[in-house]
């Protein structure tokens, strides 16, 4: 599922689950553990990523459509999980951006402290209401953290994605690089935050997202119970289903 290597003190996560790097509850539960170690490992940085040209499609539409109710609430605690161990992650972070970065997708590139994207190897964005599902409470903190205020309201009620050049003007990520060059300022950013006093970068990282925190505290259980009736509702599944079969159609 997940490729890791360490390549000069930074770890090189390459995301590898099937064709879309879909988010089901075991990639996310893969992914968050794979998170965890690092906590406590020599690794100073994290670059992570995909491969061709996806890097993740977002939350497995056909899983949760054919799981229904029950899978929905075992799988959303689970996604929440991975979403706070990476946006809380204390070390270094960086999103070299390779594909498609759709949904669940561009959020969990937005947990990264800078995203390197390549130019004409795919789009980013989020499609969820678009789906019929509205977001869960981090997921849409982790959205309203990373892009600017100005864009904020129609990014989210759009559902539209965007290009690299077009994601950098928007506040989505913070180079649209060509695809030959991604790596190497993902790795050159990851190297350059990773040169900074550890201790001083996760006080200081912490402090950054500290109003997320708040939120989450003071409503974050009851989005996320609303959010959970909704998403598990019976004319939301239909919803989602014939959302699958028009897309995939396509």
């Amino acid at each position: 599922m997940i490729d890791v290597k360490i390549n000069d003190g930074i770890a090189v996560l390459t995301l590898m689950h099937g064709k879309a790097n879909a988010l089901d509850l075991e990639f996310c539960e893969a992914l968050a553990a794979r998170f965890q170690e690092l906590r406590g490992s020599a690794a100073k940085a994290v670059v992570i990523t995909g491969q061709g040209r996806m890097f993740s499609a977002g939350v497995d539409l056909k899983r949760l459509s054919e799981g229904g109710a029950d899978y929905i609430r075992k799988f959303l605690p689970v996604l929440h999980k991975l979403y706070d161990t990476v946006f809380f992650h204390p070390k270094p972070v960086v999103a070299a951006i390779n594909g498609h970065a759709i949904a669940g997708g561009a959020v969990l590139a937005a947990c990264a402290d800078r995203r390197i994207m390549a130019r004409e190897s795919g789009r980013i964005g989020v499609t969820e209401l678009l789906v019929g599902v509205p977001f869960p409470a981090l997921a849409f903190e982790i959205v309203r953290f990373a892009v600017p205020p100005y864009f904020f309201s129609e990014t989210i009620l759009s559902g539209e994605t965007f290009a690299a050049d077009v994601a950098a003007h928007r506040g989505w990520v913070n180079e649209a690089v060509a695809p030959a060059l991604m790596m190497e300022r993902a790795m050159a950013a990851a190297q350059s935050l990773a040169a900074l006093s550890p201790p001083a970068f996760a006080q200081t990282k912490m402090q950054i997202r500290q109003a997320v925190s708040e939120r989450m505290a003071a409503s974050g259980q009851a989005t996320d119970k609303k959010v959970t009736d909704i998403w598990t509702a019976p004319a939301t599944l239909d919803f989602i289903r014939d959302y699958v079969a028009r897309t995939l159609k396509k």
